[in-house]
């Protein structure tokens, strides 16, 4: 955690004006009067003092970890509990939290449920803190819910941020049926803290996912860290919101995002509309650690400035009948982006089920240190690199490609000048075929790849024909590669291709490489080819010192 914090230094009054919450009204928002709470100044600190000493914070020791932790960081600390919020669960906590908020004040939620039933906003502050010490905040069901049914904090707005906001230490009962809101929507300026948030329950009212997260100044730095909803949520077409929202909840969404975003260790299960989405290409988006799966559309989809998915676990092994596509990793809208020691597994298949997509709109990006896993009984691909992504740099990875069909990578046919460099790669498994063909480990249509020590290993699954490389492509390099399949391992339909110092073996004792007819410039040198070349009518090939075996 961040010890040092900042202030947002540009003014922000003490609370939500008259005006914010007109806008709040405008916007669907709750909110209450600004003099509400600056003419609750002088009781508040009453209220601080006394549920300060309560906590301990006045004496040497303190009582809990979370007041010990945050309590110094604020002027006000005010036990909610001792300023008459309830904890058994029977009367909403939004009133009193109406009156209670201030700036510069940190409220604390000791151990109890915390029923709420109308959303609680508050914009435009300097310093504001909520934290649980074994609370657990219980939902009003979707028809229940006073006002419209979008979310149950709303701290900060886009035009009005807070500058430093502070959210941790909170269970989310979402068990009950029709309980799924949005629990915290959080804008803010300087500094975003957002800890230990765990929502229990699958997400069945059809309305907006549990968090949405954004830095509005481009200096301003944020950390999501321990953000779990593992239940996950269902289709809006399930829910009693059905008709009013497209496809349902996401998971998590950051795509208004402008500066330094990290979500760390967070879990996400299976949700219709994705899992992380923070695809804004202004600020960076950092996710380290956590767990994603079977979210439709993508599990992670990240764009930005370096932005990095690292240390992170994606698994899809289960569709349901609304999934149309479950995708793990999707990059996009930036450059300099990254992938770094991920792991995904995909057992539940469908054609558009990708590991990792390069989109179009990514103008750079480092894949290093993945492994994926694919299987099942059909088509689906590995990486695959969009024809207008620009420079992408694959390193040091493992695809265990077992599926029925499909391209463990696929680089697709480009204009773009900018380099596809893959180092270190292993595939293996033993895949299928089917009628539509997607038979090759490789495909390659771009011009100037570049493949170094990368290996394919490639039996077929049940005698299925499976290519190791085919290039559609020109002037693509070869270097210190070895390719087994047990039809064609290196299959050229281009000009100017290079295989150099590299073995290639079929295991159904087809010839090593195939040309094809009126391809130019095909060159072999220092290579161990077994069973020769199968040249279909070649222009102006090149070997040189090769091995034939």
């Amino acid at each position: 955690m961040r010890n040092a914090i900042r202030g947002s230094g540009d003014g922000w009054n003490d609370s939500a004006t008259a005006s914010d919450d007109a806008a709040a009204t405008a916007t669907g928002g709750s909110g209450s009067s600004g003099g509400s709470g600056r003419s609750r100044r002088t009781f508040l600190q009453g209220v601080s003092v006394a549920g300060a000493t309560a906590l301990g914070l006045g004496a040497a020791t303190t009582n809990g970890a979370a007041v010990h932790e945050y309590g110094e960081e604020f002027d006000n600390v005010v036990n909610v509990v001792d300023a008459g919020m309830d904890n058994t669960g029977r009367r909403s906590i939004t009133p009193v939290l109406e009156d209670l908020r201030a700036d510069n004040t940190l409220l604390i939620f000791p151990e109890g449920e915390y029923y709420i039933d109308e959303q609680f906003r508050f914009t435009g502050f300097e310093k504001f803190g909520m934290v649980g010490d074994g609370a657990t905040l219980v939902p009003a069901n979707y028809h229940e819910f006073d006002g419209p049914q979008f979310r149950l904090f709303r701290l900060g707005v886009s035009y009005r941020p807070g500058g430093h906001l502070l959210f941790a230490g909170f269970d989310v009962d979402q068990t009950a049926p029709d309980t799924g809101i949005r629990v915290i929507e959080a804008t803010a300026e300087d500094h975003l803290e957002v800890r230990d948030v765990t929502i229990h329950g699958e997400h069945d009212s059809g309305t907006w996912g549990p968090g949405m997260f954004a830095m509005a100044d481009p200096d301003g730095y944020g950390i999501i860290e321990r953000f779990r909803a593992p239940d996950g949520g269902v289709h809006a077409d399930q829910t009693p919101n059905a008709g009013n929202i497209w496809r349902g909840p996401i998971g998590i969404e950051a795509n208004t995002n402008v500066g330094h975003l990290e979500f760390s260790d967070c879990e996400l299960g299976g949700f219709p509309d994705n899992g992380l989405y923070a695809i804004n290409e202004e600020g960076t988006i950092v996710v380290d650690g956590g767990e994603f799966r079977n979210s439709n559309g993508a599990n992670v989809r990240v764009g930005g400035e370096g932005s990095v998915v690292r240390n992170a676990t994606v698994e899809i092994d289960r569709t349901r009948s609304y999934d149309r596509g479950q995708r793990g990793v999707r990059l996009e809208n930036g450059k300099n982006l990254q992938i770094d020691d991920v792991d995904i597994s995909i057992t539940s298949l469908q054609p558009t089920n990708h590991a990792l997509s390069v989109m179009n709109t990514c103008e750079s990006s480092k894949i290093k240190d993945t492994n994926i896993e694919i299987s099942g009984d059909r088509v689906n691909h590995g990486i695959v690199v969009s024809p207008e992504a620009g420079y992408t740099y694959i390193y040091d990875g493992e695809i265990d490609y077992n599926a029925a069909g499909g391209y463990p990578l696929w680089i697709r046919d480009s204009d773009r000048d900018e380099r596809v460099l893959v180092e270190l790669l292993d595939i293996y498994g033993e895949a299928g075929v089917t009628s539509a063909g997607f038979r090759d480990d490789i495909r390659c249509s771009r011009d100037n790849c570049r493949f170094s020590h990368v290996s394919v290993d490639q039996p077929g699954r049940n005698g299925a024909d499976r290519n190791a490389v085919f290039l559609n492509g020109n002037d693509a390099t070869f270097y210190e590669c070895t390719f087994r399949a047990n039809q064609y391992p290196y299959i050229d339909n281009g000009d100017g291709n290079l295989l150099r110092n590299s073995t290639v073996e079929s295991y159904e004792g087809q010839e090593g490489i195939r040309l094809y007819p009126g391809i130019d410039n095909p060159q072999f040198k220092v290579n161990e080819i077994v069973n020769g070349i199968d040249d279909l009518g070649a222009d102006d090939v090149v070997t040189w010192n090769n091995t034939i075996v």
